[in-house]
């Protein structure tokens, strides 16, 4: 079963994140860290973080027309800041590896099952 693991850091909140924003030096390293041991009981397929939403932009689609409004956004109530995306044989083995993340207070680990095949035979 395939999962994403999708990081909301708490830095990220409220769209008062500067454009400019890196993360802790020593708190990559601990990521990375953490990053080759569930590598090593789960297979990782894709990881990233991600820049602040000053940086991005959205479109929005309604009454068929596409609207473009650049980063950041207000009205987000939680902001993703990077992801996992992971292979794993259960929710549970995914969960017991998200509580070992060293996150930073306030972070927030979502974790969704991604669509299979299986799911639509």
């Amino acid at each position: 079963m395939k999962f994403m693991m999708l990081m909301i850091p708490a830095a990220y909140q409220g769209g008062k994140t500067p454009p400019d924003f890196r993360p802790d030096r020593k708190a990559m390293e601990a990521m990375g860290r953490f990053n080759e041991e569930m590598n090593k009981a789960l297979k990782i397929e894709s990881l990233n973080g991600l820049h602040p939403q000053a940086k991005g932009a959205r479109v929005s689609f309604a009454k068929g027309k596409p609207t473009v409004i650049d980063g950041p956004f207000i009205e987000s109530k939680e902001v993703l800041g990077g992801y996992w995306l992971v292979e794993a044989p259960s929710k549970e083995e995914v969960v017991k590896w998200a509580q070992r993340c060293p996150a930073n207070e306030g972070d927030t680990i979502e974790i969704r099952q991604i669509f299979g095949p299986e799911d639509f035979s």
